[in-house]
C-alpha cells in the first residue's frame, strides 16, 4: 500500500521514531515527575508543544506543494484559519448556555450584536461529526475551487504567489466584519470542552499534545507516500519541467489540483487542532505575514525533505517564544536575518546541511573501505 510504502525508508523510519519517544518522554514528565521537580513538564509546556507541533504539520503541507510541486503557497495560512474555524465553531456551540448571555443557541458575540437566529451556515457545528468534516471539506473545497481556476489558466510562478497572498488578505478582511457571523475582530474563544472533556484540564491538554503529536506522524506518511509514489515523481516533474511534463501527456493542471487540495486538507487539520489548545481563533490568523513565516520555516528546515520543515517550524517557532520575551520589538528583524542568512550559507536549509555531512561521511567510508581493499 502506497501509505506503507514510506515505513521502509530509513529517514522514515527515524523521524517517527523521534517524533514518538518525544510524546513518551513528554507524556512521562508531566505524569510521574514531581511538579518541583526539574524535569517535570508543565501543562503549559505541553500546550507550547502542542502548538508546535500543529506548525509542524502545517509546515510539512506547504513543503508537500512547495518542495514537490513547485508552487510557492503564500496562502496557506488561509486554509489553516478555515479548519481553526471550523474546529472553533463547534467549541463555540458546545458551551450552550453556560455563556455570559445564557442563551442556549446563540454564542456570546451574537446575543451581544443582538442576533435574533442562528446564521444556517452554524447549523451542525453543535455535532462532533459534522465539524470535524468541516475541518476537512472547508479548506479543501475553497482549494479545489481556487485551484481550478489558477492551474486551468497556467498561473504560475510568483504571479500564482501573490494571488494566493491576495486570498488570504482578502479572508482576513472579509472575517474581521461583524456581519460575517465570526465574532469580527474579537474571534471565537471562551471555550470550555471538546467532545465532552473539560479543555482546562491538564489531563486534555496532554490528550490534545498525544493527538496532534499522531496526527503529524499520519500527515507525514500521507505526504511522504505521495512524494514516493508515480504521482510524487510527476510532481517533481512538473516542477522542475512543466512543459515538457505536458507534451509527455501528463495533465499537469490535474497533478497539481490533487496535490494542492491534499495540501490545504492537511492545513486545515492543523489549525483544528490547534485552536482547542490555545483557546482562541480570530481573523489575525489570515495574516499574509503569518503565511510567509510559514515559507520561512520550510526555507530554514530545508524544502523538498518534509522532516526539515518539521525542524523549521519547531525551531522557528522556539525561537520565538524565546526572543518575544527578551526583545519583543526587534523579533521580526531577527527572524528576517535568520531567512537572509539560511538563503545565503544554507540554500537548502538544516536538511541539506545534514544531507551534505552524512554524503561525506559516506565517501569517507567507502574510500576507507577502498585502501584497507
Amino acid at each position: 500500500m502506497w501509505l506503507t510504502r514510506p515505513l521502509r525508508e530509513k529517514s522514515t523510519q527515524i523521524f517517527l521514531g523521534v517524533l514518538f519517544s518525544a510524546l513518551i518522554v513528554v507524556t512521562f514528565l508531566h505524569l510521574f515527575m514531581p511538579q518541583d521537580s526539574a524535569l517535570h513538564v508543565s501543562a503549559y509546556t505541553v500546550t507550547l508543544l502542542g502548538k508546535y507541533l500543529c506548525y509542524a504539520l502545517l509546515a510539512v503541507a506547504v513543503d508537500l506543494v512547495w518542495g514537490y510541486l513547485g508552487i510557492l503557497s503564500l496562502g496557506h495560512g488561509a486554509f489553516f484559519a478555515l479548519g481553526g474555524y471550523a474546529m472553533g465553531m463547534y467549541l463555540m456551540r458546545q458551551i450552550g448556555d453556560r455563556g455570559v448571555y445564557g442563551d442556549p443557541a446563540l454564542p456570546d458575540f451574537m446575543v451581544f450584536l443582538n442576533w435574533d437566529t442562528l446564521p444556517w451556515y452554524w447549523q451542525g457545528f453543535d455535532m462532533a461529526w459534522f465539524a470535524f468534516i468541516m475541518v476537512l471539506l472547508a479548506p479543501g473545497l475553497l482549494a479545489l475551487v481556487f485551484g481550478f481556476l489558477a492551474f486551468r489558466s497556467r498561473v504560475t510562478g510568483v504571479y500564482l504567489s501573490i494571488i494566493t497572498q491576495a486570498l488570504t488578505f482578502a479572508l482576513m478582511l472579509a472575517f474581521f466584519r461583524n456581519e460575517m457571523g465570526f465574532g469580527g475582530n474579537n474571534g471565537l474563544t471562551d471555550f470550555r470542552d471538546i467532545l465532552g472533556f473539560n479543555l482546562r484540564s491538564d489531563a486534555t491538554r496532554l490528550g490534545l499534545f498525544i493527538a496532534t503529536g499522531i496526527a503529524l506522524a499520519i500527515g507525514y506518511l500521507i505526504c511522504r507516500g505521495i512524494v514516493t509514489s508515480k504521482l510524487g515523481r510527476v510532481s517533481v516533474a512538473c516542477r522542475d519541467a512543466e512543459a515538457r511534463t505536458r507534451f509527455l501527456g501528463y495533465r499537469v493542471e490535474r497533478v497539481q489540483l490533487f496535490v494542492f487540495v491534499v495540501s490545504a486538507m492537511l492545513a486545515g487539520v492543523a489549525g483544528a487542532l490547534y485552536v482547542p489548545q490555545v483557546g482562541i481563533i480570530n481573523p489575525s490568523e489570515f495574516s499574509p505575514l503569518f503565511s510567509i513565516e510559514i515559507v520561512v520555516w520550510v526555507a530554514l528546515g530545508g524544502r523538498a525533505t518534509l522532516y526539515g520543515a518539521v525542524i523549521g517550524a519547531i525551531l522557528v517557532n522556539y525561537a520565538k517564544t524565546v526572543f518575544t520575551g527578551v526583545m519583543p520589538d526587534a523579533w521580526l528583524f531577527a527572524l528576517g536575518a535568520l531567512f537572509v542568512l539560511v538563503t545565503v550559507f544554507l540554500p537548502k536549509g538544516i536538511a541539506g546541511l545534514l544531507q551534505k555531512r552524512k554524503k561525506a561521511k559516506d565517501d569517507d567510508t567507502a574510500t576507507g573501505q577502498e585502501a584497507t581493499a
